[in-house]
């Protein structure tokens, strides 16, 4: 069983910044990949970006050159780095993993709010 607790969503002004943080706990093993998505009001949940076990990553093409994916494996903690920020980014972002075997590591939470206004 894996745990995953969430932080760091808020209201920022456009053009602004801000880093979403990811700490899983219990079976950190078992885990392969690492996501961040995001669900805007009437949009389905999409992804925003990936890290793999073995390093490689992945960032949308929405938010590719502004978002960066990183992670801290000593605190096994995984990292959105949100610049250059627009009201288009406003959701609920959510973070989760995925096991070897294929399957997510937790249900869905409430996730984090991240609002972009000015």
């Amino acid at each position: 069983q894996v745990q995953l607790v969430e932080s760091g969503g808020g209201l920022v002004q456009p053009g602004g910044s801000l880093r979403l943080s990811c700490v899983a706990s219990g079976s950190i093993f078992s885990v392969n990949i690492m996501d961040w998505y995001r669900q805007a009001p009437g949009k389905q949940r999409e992804l925003v970006a990936r890290i793999f076990r073995g390093g490689n990553s992945y960032v949308a093409d929405s938010v590719k050159g502004r978002f960066t994916i990183s992670r801290d494996n000593a605190k096994n903690t995984v990292y959105l780095q949100m610049n250059s920020l627009s009201p288009e980014d406003t959701a609920v972002y959510y973070c989760n993993c995925i096991r070897f075997d294929g399957n997510f590591c937790d249900d869905w939470g409430q996730g984090t709010q991240v609002t972009v206004s000015s």
